[in-house]
């Protein structure tokens, strides 16, 4: 590899999420921490506040599994795409770069919401939460979780019947919440439905 480590042996690392595509974080590398990456599949930095190797995830559970890692042009900054466990940022939130300096439109963040609830519904099923309803379906099984789907597949139909298309707005929202509980429970992600609906479309 033709990288090139600054005068103190780091180099940057962007941590990105495979499947949503949204950065997560930036740390630093040397050597050793991204040997480390590479042997065990799981991210390792090189902390210059403490002068030491950490592994993302460690003590909270909030593991980055790597999908891959590119470099760039200049071989100075590595860009390393991971599954991510949980949340990347210590404050909680899904992502350390959750503030803006310009806002931009709400829209495209609206847009993202799919993914965001895919990432909270995980999160909730690895992390139990005490007072949780995600918690209380996964914790009643997969018959709880199909009863409830039905359940609101026929609350969508009533709602689409009686034209009231405020009502029909929450009646879908809430029978889209419960697919997605059920598709964590079956193991399928977003983006399987995604390219099952990229190939259809091809057709």
């Amino acid at each position: 590899m033709d990288l090139l480590f600054d005068e103190k042996g780091l180099i940057p690392a962007i941590v990105q999420e495979e499947s949503s595509g949204d950065v997560l974080m930036m740390a630093y590398m040397n050597r050793e921490s991204l040997e480390k990456t590479l042997e065990t599949g799981t991210t390792w930095f090189f902390s210059r506040s403490r002068q030491k190797l950490w592994n993302k995830g460690e003590t909270s559970g909030h593991i980055q599994h790597v999908r891959s890692i590119h470099y760039d042009c200049d071989g100075d900054t590595l860009l390393v795409q991971v599954e991510q466990t949980g949340v990347a940022c210590h404050t909680g939130e899904k992502s350390c770069f959750y503030r803006e300096l310009v806002e931009s439109d709400a829209g495209g963040r609206r847009h993202q919401i799919l993914k965001t609830l895919e990432s909270i519904i995980k999160e909730r099923r690895e992390h139990p939460k005490e007072g949780s309803y995600t918690n209380y379906l996964f914790d009643c099984g997969l018959d709880k979780i199909l009863k409830k789907v039905g359940e609101e597949t026929s609350e969508v139909i009533i709602a689409s019947k009686n034209g009231n298309k405020e009502e029909l707005i929450g009646e879908i929202s809430d029978l889209v919440y419960h697919m997605m509980v059920l598709m964590e429970e079956k193991q399928v992600a977003l983006k399987d439905v995604a390219e099952e609906l990229t190939h259809r479309h091809g057709k």
